[in-house]
């Protein structure tokens, strides 16, 4: 049974339709959270992520889909755990799932909130959780200074 969830929010000072952007667009994904992604915008579009550039095999989220979008309000994908889990959260047909809601505090300020669920109740788990704890805080962290610091190509039009 799951009862784990790992919650993570940010104030980004960036306008919405920018952090939007940042999160479903591959080009933009590629400046903050993995040097590769193949991101296609639409429920049951990919949503890979690749840590290391050109490896295909090892440190990605390949396979991963998205399963709910909301235009600048939600994204929903699944999500595989680094190699060091993947016996235990990379199964196919029982992957964990991230949940990022968007909220315009302002016309130049974005509240952004992670939620990864489906963590399971068993030991072998706790590593995997601690990991992710620290590396959502860690994206959103990175995701702020590439938006507020005008790292990037965040701008414009896609």
């Amino acid at each position: 049974m799951s009862i784990t969830t790992i919650i993570k929010e940010a104030t980004i000072h960036s306008p919405l339709e920018f952090v939007w952007y940042a999160w479903t667009i591959s080009e933009r994904v590629s400046e903050w959270f993995a040097p590769e992604a193949v991101i296609e915008a639409r429920e049951g579009g990919k949503y890979e992520l690749y840590f290391v550039p050109g490896n295909k095999t090892g440190m990605n989220t390949r396979g991963c889909k998205v399963t709910k979008l909301k235009s600048e309000e939600e994204l929903q994908f699944t999500w595989k755990g680094p190699d060091q889990f993947e016996s235990i959260m990379n199964n196919e047909d029982d992957l964990t799932i991230v949940s990022v809601s968007f909220k315009p505090i302002n016309e130049t300020a974005t509240s952004v909130m992670v939620k990864h669920s489906g963590f399971k109740a068993h030991e072998e788990w706790t590593e995997a959780i601690n990991w992710h704890e620290m590396a959502w805080a860690g994206v959103l962290d990175s995701l702020k200074s590439a938006l507020e610091k005008g790292e990037g190509k965040l701008c414009c039009q896609p």
